[in-house]
Order: structure tokens, then sequence, then C-alpha cells
């Protein structure tokens, strides 16, 4: 199996779920504010009926890169996992198997490559302190992007409580 095929599939594993949004795309020339705001964008239009009324969040691909900080591979893995199997609105919820999404996400890294950059919108997941800058207009989101070895990829989950 071929690398895109293997990233196409477990980014789709790792998105599984309606509040979960993931994309794959060639590498070259790609922006990772373009991609985040591309898929957040399709986010805000699957839950725009969940949205807080008059709610705004990051419009352009530069606003996007305000909210995004760089971090390592190990730390992308972490979150990957935290994305896919916890719930932002309701942390203590697992909706998935953690072991399992830590497997996939490792492997996403890992297809990325060592020298893949990251970046995310989330600067602490601690139970009493979660903290992220917005990248869409909803009143929680959590992003995690990379690109790499010919390829970029990203995973955002949006919630409303």
């Amino acid at each position: 199996m071929d690398v895109a095929t293997q990233l196409r599939s477990l980014i789709g594993s790792l998105s599984r779920g309606s509040s979960r949004f993931g994309r794959v795309v060639a590498g070259d020339g790609t922006s990772v504010p373009d991609l985040v705001r591309e898929v957040a964008a399709k986010a805000e239009r699957a839950w725009k009926d969940s949205a807080a009324a008059g709610a705004v969040g990051p419009e352009t691909p530069e606003e996007v890169k305000e909210a995004l900080s760089r971090i390592d591979g190990e730390r992308a893995v972490e979150l990957l996992t935290y994305l896919a199997a916890e719930d932002l609105v309701y942390p203590v919820t697992p909706c998935r198997d953690r072991d399992h999404v830590h497997r996939a996400a490792e492997r996403v890294v890992s297809l990325l490559g060592y020298q893949s950059a990251w970046y995310t919108n989330i600067s602490d997941l601690s139970p009493r302190a979660r903290a992220w800058d917005p990248v869409t207009r909803h009143t929680f989101d959590g992003v995690v992007a990379g690109i790499g070895n010919g390829f970029a990829v990203t995973l955002l989950q949006v919630g409303e409580d």
C-alpha cells in the first residue's frame, strides 16, 4: 500500500465521528494554515446549526496561522490521539479505543517522517487548564496538522456545549 493510501486510511479512521474532520493532500506547495482553514470551513458548514449565534473565528489562513504553534512529532502523536479518542467538550467521556487511535497516530507521524513539521492550536490539555486559540467559530476546537514526505495532513475536532 502506498503512503498516500495509508495516510488517507489513517486520517479517515482518526476523523471518524460527526465532530471530527480530517484531510490528506499532496504537500508540495501546500500551506498548513491554508489546509487548516479549508478543513475548518468544512467543519463550520457541517456544524452551522450548532454554532452560537454571532460566533466569529478566523476567516483567513493568515488569521489561522496566528493561532498555530509548532510542536514536535511526539506531541503530535499525543494530540492526534486525544482529538480522535476524547471529546473536547466532555473530556471524561472517551469516544474511541485510545490504544487503537494511538497506534494510528504514531503511524501517521511516522509516514510523514522525522523531518516533518507539526502545528497545533492547543496550548494546554490539562484537566483544569485546557486552552487553545480558535481556528473555527465554534466554542471548542482543536487541530493538529503536519507536513512532510510530500504530504500534508490535518485533524480537527469541533464542539459546542
